[in-house]
């Protein structure tokens, strides 16, 4: 019955965590929207597949160029924020023994603490290092940055709102790179290209998905969206388009013709089709025309706005097109700009509104400027994360499609007409708090108290901080550091306690407690699900004064046990001091009655006259 009690009370507490990103520069304006499953199934390889990897999309995509997402790696789980990219086929994250990686928001991968890491041996099916004893891989990108390592394997989960289990998978391990993925803030790059290292066709593989996959980016004024891995029951309107995969590596589409203002760009269908084709790439930000695209593009909008005012853009180094004079309302855009139409091969279009084409001018208040570049001299027509803002993305692969949705990414929950899902039964692999990379420490085993059936006794939680000060500098804070954990909690000030404070370095390790307010010897279940939901969340924000922080391994604990002998002390003393109550009460009123019961004796008349002594003058 406890066992029980303990996995409905971490069931709760899972479904109250949400899983957007616990660094402070993406989560305040990231959405959860998970994406649900099918109504109907799919059948892939003669199996039954019903479950899909539901995660959350983070950030806006122009303030660092990509969107990410979270997976967990090993046993137990170490989190990293991946951008998601249909370019890359590899899914990567920086090693521990990684001679040159950049900072980035999450600690890197540690094969020698996970207990299931597998490397992948040198075999006939992969390139090998020197000594052909493993696996290796090595990535070149278009801007010059390049990613390279070796190959392992690994428990991959996929957050706590995913109906699919943790997965083997294999992944790249990082130990070199350069250019902007040195520099980048996310960890490292999830492939959902086609290929065998891609985690779409390793989990198709397995047969636990089928094969396909959705994202939904966020509108301009919305960063955050939703991906799912798996199918999903494509919306009545969806617009859909052939993707060959034999046409090109990448995703590709049959654009022939764009129309702006209604007017279609007077240009030869072919032009589309140069190189790889027309490309949907979700690592790119903006979007890339053929020169001769480009110019039409340019000049259509160019005459649709002659209203506004051109202007210089953001950064001198780029000749970009911007126009001032349209206001600051995404929603009133329309009124100043021209809508643009794409038209596929099939005759099915895709309209864009103006935040599929445009972005923010950085420095110019009601100032946007063209997010569509040209393509230098390369052919291929590259679309990327820009074109598919506020659009569901359907990746069909089993039936070589991709199908455009236009809806409000923020509301698709809705517009999908479906309820949230029930949460994943918690796991060794699934329970771990966002803030850190340690799983949360379960209640053990025992009575449950006085508490309803069903239920477990909270005695106190715990939690680590780390922080970036030594204990010179925090020693005069702790009384200030107290009160602020209480107070972002939303508890009282003699609830935290510190338990322990240790130093490395520079570094500060601090154990706290979260004790029951007043003098009960446990809490509500309501109370501690909002405490650990808040410590879950990174809901704690300290000052600047304490450097950097993180939490981590928060856990529940039951009230302390008391022996046989302290139940028989406190019994003797209990009846001790009943006895010593009641003996002085007796006496008291034996000494009150006797009192009372005593003969008063008359006065006796005094005879002698005592003069009265001169009062001394003072010196």
């Amino acid at each position: 019955m406890e066992g029980a009690a303990i996995l409905s009370f971490i069931m709760l507490i899972l479904m109250m965590i949400p899983d957007y990103d616990v660094v402070s520069c993406l989560n305040t304006s990231s959405m959860f929207l998970p994406l649900f499953p099918p109504k109907d199934t799919s059948f892939h390889s003669g199996r039954l597949l019903q479950v899909n990897a539901r995660m959350p999309l983070h950030d806006d995509l122009l303030l660092n160029g990509y969107y990410t997402t979270h997976i967990w790696i090993g046993t137990p789980p170490q989190r990293f924020a991946l951008i998601v990219d249909t370019g890359s086929t590899v899914t990567y994250v920086p090693c521990s023994t990684c001679e040159q990686c950049g900072t980035h928001q999450d600690p890197r991968f540690q094969p020698e603490m996970s207990s299931t890491y597998q490397p992948v041996k040198c075999n006939t099916d992969c390139t090998c290092d020197n000594k052909r004893e493993q696996c290796i891989y090595e990535r070149q990108y278009a801007e010059m940055s390049s990613s390279s390592g070796v190959l392992g394997e690994d428990i991959v989960s996929f957050g706590n709102q995913s109906e699919l289990a943790p997965q083997g998978a294999v992944f790249g391990c990082e130990n070199r790179e350069t250019g902007d993925l040195y520099s980048q803030h996310a960890d490292g790059i999830m492939g959902l290209g086609r290929g065998d290292l891609s985690i779409v066709d390793q989990l198709v593989e397995k047969h636990v998905i089928s094969d396909s996959f959705s994202m939904c980016y966020g509108g301009m004024d919305f960063g955050g969206g939703a991906m799912v891995l798996g199918g999903i029951k494509s919306p009545a309107d969806m617009v859909f388009t052939n993707s060959d995969p034999v046409r090109s590596p990448y995703y590709n589409i049959e654009l022939k013709e764009i129309h702006v203002a209604g007017k279609a760009l007077n240009l030869n269908p072919r032009v589309f089709d140069g190189n790889h084709g027309t490309v949907l790439d979700s690592g790119t930000t903006y979007a890339y025309l053929p020169e001769a695209a480009f110019a039409a593009f340019k000049n259509a909008v160019m005459k649709a706005v002659l209203s506004l005012k051109l202007i210089e853009g953001p950064d001198p180094n780029y000749k970009d097109i911007c126009f001032s004079g349209a206001g600051s309302d995404i929603s009133q855009l329309s009124k100043s700009f021209p809508p643009v139409d794409m038209v596929f091969s099939n005759g099915k279009k895709l309209s864009l509104s103006p935040e599929n084409y445009l972005f923010r001018h950085s420095k110019v208040h009601g100032a946007y400027c063209l997010g569509i570049f040209q393509n230098g001299k390369d052919a291929t027509t590259l679309l990327g994360g820009i074109i598919v803002r506020n659009t569901l993305v359907t990746y069909d692969r089993q039936h070589e499609l991709i199908g455009f949705w236009k809806t409000n990414c923020s509301e698709l929950w809705d517009r999908l007409n479906l309820s949230p899902p029930p949460p994943p039964l918690p796991s060794g692999l699934d329970n771990k708090n966002s803030s850190g990379s340690i799983n949360p420490t379960l209640v053990p085993s025992g009575s449950p108290g006085n508490n309803a059936p069903g239920e477990i006794t909270v005695g106190f939680i715990t939690f680590y901080m780390s922080l970036s000060v030594n204990y010179s500098g925090l020693k005069s804070q702790m009384t200030e550091l107290t009160h602020l954990i209480a107070q972002e909690l939303d508890i009282n000030f003699s609830q935290v306690h510190l338990m322990n404070l240790s130093t490395k370095g520079n570094d500060s390790l601090i154990k706290w407690a979260i004790y029951p307010a007043g003098s009960t010897n446990h809490m509500t279940n309501a109370a501690a699900m909002e405490i650990i939901h808040r410590l879950a969340a990174n809901r704690v924000r300290l000052p600047d004064t304490f450097g950097s922080y993180k939490l981590f391994e928060w856990g529940i604990e039951p009230p302390p046990k008391r022996t046989r002998w302290l139940q028989s002390y406190l019994v003797i003393v209990i009846a001790l001091s009943v006895a010593l109550i009641l003996g002085l009460s007796a006496l008291l009123g034996w000494l009150i009655l006797r009192r009372r019961q005593e003969v008063p004796l008359p006065y006796e008349r005094v005879e002698t006259v005592v003069r009265e002594q001169e009062l001394q003058p003072l010196k």
